[in-house]
C-alpha cells in the first residue's frame, strides 16, 4: 500500500525527502519510513547486505535536518564505554574529566550493529529508551532531538550476532532497503561519477524546526476505534499458533505513533486505517518470534502480519469521530 500518488507531502517534509532522493536514487519508500521514526522519536533497524547505501540514507537523513551527526562502527572488540564515553584524569585541573563517546550526538549511526558483543550491543538498550547514558554511575542525559538508525547484515553471514529480542524491541521499526532497479542504479552511476551528491546535500530543517516538528506529528488525531484496531491486531499476534512470542503493548504504542507521524507526514490532521496497516509489517514484525516449525516452514513474520491484517475487521468512516 502506497500512498505516495493520492496525498500531498507536509511542505518541510517534501523538503527533507527530495534532499534524501538527491543521494537515494529510487528509495522514497525508505526515506519516508525513516522520518517516520524520526517523528514518533523511535530508532530505525536497517537490514541488508552490505553496499546498497544504508550508511548514505543516514548521512542525507542527517545533514538534510542540520543535527550532530556521529557514527560508530560495530566491530567484536568494541566496549560498551566506546559508545557512552569515559572519565579521564587531567593532570592540570586534577579532576577526573568526562569524554563524551558517539552517543552524544543527534543522530546515530550504529554501522553494522550486530558485529559486535552483545555485551556492547546491550550499552544502546538505555540510551535509545531513556534517553540517558550512565557513565560510573553518573547518568548523563542525551541530546535532543535523539535517533538511532543502526544498520545490520543479515544473521547468516559470517561474523554476525543476532541482536536479542529486548533489544529488538527497542526499535520503532525495521526495514530493508533491497538493490536498486536497473534504471536507478544506472543513475546511481551517473551522479557518482565525478563526485558523491552527498556532498551537495544542504539542510532544509533546523534542530528547532524539527524538534516542534515532532511535537506537532505526536498531536495528530487518533480516533478510538482507530486505537482499538491497533490493538486488536496486536492481540491476535499474541495467540497466533506460529508464534512463541507476539507484540507487546511497546508495539501498540509504536504503531500508533508512527500512524500519526506517517499521517502528518501526508498533511493529515487525523490518523486513518490505511496509515495503521502500511505501518504493521515494519512495527510489528520484529517484535515477533516464530516458532521453528514456522521458521522451517519459510514463513515470515511480515506474512503472519498480513494474514492478521486480512483477518482483523477494518473500522469505517462512519464509525470514526473525523
Amino acid at each position: 500500500m502506497n500512498q505516495d500518488h493520492n496525498e500531498r507531502y507536509h511542505p518541510q517534509m517534501r523538503s527533507v525527502i527530495r534532499n534524501i532522493e538527491n543521494v537515494m536514487i529510487g528509495k522514497r519508500e525508505t526515506a519516508v519510513l525513516s522520518l517516520v521514526a524520526l517523528l514518533a522519536k523511535g530508532h530505525v533497524l536497517l537490514e541488508d547486505v552490505p553496499g546498497v547505501g544504508k550508511t548514505m540514507m543516514v548521512r542525507a537523513l542527517a545533514k538534510s535536518v542540520s543535527s550532530e551527526f556521529k557514527r560508530v562502527q560495530f566491530t567484536p572488540d568494541l566496549l560498551p564505554s566506546d559508545l557512552t564515553g569515559v572519565y579521564i584524569y587531567n593532570q592540570k585541573v586534577q579532576d577526573f574529566e568526562f569524554r563524551p563517546g558517539p552517543l552524544m550526538g543527534n543522530i546515530v549511526l550504529a554501522d553494522e550493529i550486530n558485529r559486535t558483543s552483545p555485551k556492547t550491543q546491550a550499552a544502546l538498550l538505555e540510551s535509545m529508551e531513556e534517553g540517558s547514558i550512565t557513565v560510573d554511575g553518573d547518568t548523563k542525559a542525551l541530546p535532543v532531538p535523539f535517533f538511532v538508525m543502526a544498520t545490520q547484515n543479515p544473521v547468516d553471514y559470517e561474523g554476525t550476532y543476532p541482536l536479542p529480542e529486548a533489544q529488538l524491541d527497542r526499535f520503532l521499526l525495521k526495514m530493508n532497503m533491497g538493490y536498486p532497479s536497473f534504471y536507478d542504479e544506472v543513475e546511481v552511476l551517473n551522479r557518482a561519477q565525478l563526485r558523491h551528491p552527498i556532498e551537495d546535500v544542504l539542510p532544509v530543517l533546523t534542530t528547532e524546526e524539527l524538534i516542534k516538528l515532532q511535537d506537532e506529528a505526536l498531536s495528530v488525531f487518533v480516533d478510538d476505534t482507530v486505537k482499538q484496531y491497533i490493538v486488536r491486531i496486536t492481540a491476535e499476534t499474541r495467540t497466533h499458533p506460529q508464534l512463541e512470542l507476539g507484540a507487546s503493548p511497546r508495539g501498540s504504542i509504536n504503531l500508533m505513533k508512527a500512524a500519526q507521524a506517517y499521517a502528518f507526514i501526508f498533511n493529515r490532521e487525523y490518523v486513518i486505517p490505511d496509515d495503521v496497516q502500511y505501518l504493521a509489517p515494519f512495527i510489528l514484525g520484529h517484535r515477533m518470534v516464530l516458532t521453528p516449525e514456522a521458521r522451517f516452514a519459510g514463513t515470515t513474520s511480515e506474512m503472519i502480519v498480513h494474514e492478521l491484517l486480512n483477518k482483523v475487521d477494518v473500522p469505517v468512516a462512519r464509525e470514526m469521530n473525523l
